[in-house]
């Protein structure tokens, strides 16, 4: 596996009690940074010229380099936490769907608004949404019927023969 260069020099002893210093040990077990912070919230921590996330420097002096393709995740959930114990380098895809996100409450959802469930053949994407055929079916016949028009039988999905539905 392809790990990334954590630094372009050897961490000092004298960088790492530095670093401790700007730590305050939670009772939960988390590593709070005290120090700086950037605009989303995570520590920052100057090594020479160079300017570290301060979770990142903390993996890479006491566990090893981050392999390469993969972000670390605060498995506390806590992003001031830079315990190495509590770090877990993942695909970006897994750490945002771990999170309590927008994205990851919809993609952990296995019905629709109406309750009609996400499979295979009743789930469509739709500029990249997912949108339930049940549904579009049933907002298609209401504005026929508001239209006067007539109200045709509903086909199964295109990977099935075509069959009026009741």
């Amino acid at each position: 596996m392809d790990y990334t260069t954590c630094f372009t020099m050897k961490t000092k002893q004298q960088d790492i009690d530095r670093f401790m210093q700007k730590v305050s040990i939670r009772d939960d077990g988390c590593w709070q940074w005290t120090g700086a912070d950037d605009i989303g919230g995570y520590g920052r921590f100057s090594v020479g010229r160079k300017e570290w996330k301060a979770h990142r420097f903390s993996y890479c002096s006491f566990v090893g380099p981050i392999p390469i393709g993969l972000t670390l995740d605060h498995l506390c959930r806590n992003r001031w936490c830079v315990n190495p114990k509590h770090l877990e380098p993942v695909t970006l895809r897994v750490n945002l769907l771990r999170g309590d996100t927008f994205q990851s409450r919809n993609a952990s959802k296995t019905h629709c608004d109406n309750g009609h469930e996400f499979t295979k053949n009743n789930t469509m994407m739709v500029n990249g949404w997912r949108q339930c055929r049940e549904c579009i079916l049933t907002r298609k016949e209401k504005v026929r019927r508001s239209k006067g028009m007539k109200i045709r039988g509903r086909y199964k999905t295109k990977w099935q023969e075509q069959v009026v539905l009741p």
